[in-house]
């Protein structure tokens, strides 16, 4: 159980840490991965979990929450993977717009980490 909520944890940081990514690459027009790479959701660290360990402690440990939280999370890679494309082209208004209070990643970040925060409280009832 402490390893599910460690991981949680960590991986609620390490993505929030992408707004900051993002943010850099469209001041920047560079950034040290590319929108494919960003794009796959099994080699960040929490998705190296979810694919191994995790995945071994979902049954037992709210399936459901597991389920969801992974599609979340490719999503999420998705969407920061079309973000940075939008900021390493150059184009400021696709990429404002993402990043946006009602934007696609604004939404995909919140949603990803409102679940993970979820699976948490249900893991420490």
């Amino acid at each position: 159980m402490s390893e599910l909520l460690n991981s949680l944890d960590k991986a609620i940081a390490a993505h929030a840490t992408w707004k900051r990514r993002l943010k850099a690459a469209a001041d920047t027009g560079q950034s040290d991965t590319t929108p494919q790479a960003v794009a796959v959701d099994n080699q960040c660290e929490f998705g190296k979990w979810l694919y191994g360990a995790g995945a071994k402690l979902a049954p037992a440990d709210k399936g459901a929450d597991f389920d969801n939280v992974k599609r979340l999370h490719a999503a999420f890679h998705q969407c920061a993977a079309h973000t940075l494309a939008k900021a390493l082209k150059g184009d400021k208004a696709g990429y404002d717009g993402d990043m946006s209070l009602n934007g696609s990643f604004t939404a995909a970040s919140a949603k990803l980490t409102e679940a993970m925060m979820a699976w948490k409280k249900r893991l420490t009832k």
